[in-house]
């Protein structure tokens, strides 16, 4: 059984920043590729960042890219997003996932955290 615990969301200003972490669980952890999708309301889940389980190679959405940093860090079993310059339309649920880079068809899910991003 693999958990996903999302923190580290909330209320931001535009231009902003934010750090969202999640801590999993399991003891191959590092053999697995994580990620962060996120879903605005009325909207389909898409992904924003990806990362390979040794943290060697990393993807972004298009829209994220120069803002955004995804990082882990596999002896504390947690894997982070750095958000910063963060815009209106950046305001969605983050999850935090494992499964194939960039797939929606993830194996593991976490249960979100809420990011919003006031103008």
């Amino acid at each position: 059984q693999v958990q996903l615990v999302e923190s580290g969301g909330g209320l931001v200003q535009a231009g902003g920043s934010l750090r969202l972490s999640c801590a999993a669980s399991g003891r191959t952890f590092s053999s697995k590729a994580m990620g962060w999708f996120r879903q605005a309301p009325g909207k389909e889940r898409e992904f924003v960042a990806g990362i390979s389980g040794n943290g060697g190679f990393t993807y972004y959405k298009i829209s994220v890219r120069g803002r955004f940093t995804i990082s882990r860090d596999n002896a504390k079993n947690t894997v982070y997003l750095q958000m910063n310059s963060l815009k209106p339309e950046d305001t969605a649920v983050y999850y935090c996932a494992a499964g194939p880079m960039g797939s929606l068809d993830q194996d593991y899910w976490g249960q979100g955290t809420q990011v919003t991003v006031s103008s």
